[in-house]
């Protein structure tokens, strides 16, 4: 049987940087079991990929559209991408 894996890449939009939203995608992530990375953009928005069971990823974005306590998310643009392959999930610098 084989495991199905849905990728994505994604940007999101609003108060999402000095707000633990890098911290926040990171921790969610590692809970669902999910690969990928996380950063700052210079113009204001947070970038990200993510790798992992459907299921995972879907509430990945569920999450991401949320995000932590003090973010407000007016945007959240994610879009599938060819299955990559990371170790764990990182924020980058």
């Amino acid at each position: 049987m084989t495991t199905s894996i849905r990728s994505i890449h994604g940007f999101a939009n609003g108060i999402v940087q000095g707000v633990c939203y890098r911290q926040f995608t990171q921790d969610t992530a590692n809970a669902l079991h999910v690969s990928g990375w996380v950063r700052n953009l210079p113009d204001g928005r947070v970038e990200f990929t993510a790798c992992g069971e459907p299921d995972a990823i879907a509430q990945l974005i569920t999450h991401l559209h949320d995000g932590p306590p003090r973010a407000h998310i007016s945007q959240l643009d994610v879009s599938d991408i060819p299955a990559g392959s990371y170790e764990g999930f990182r924020i980058l610098r």
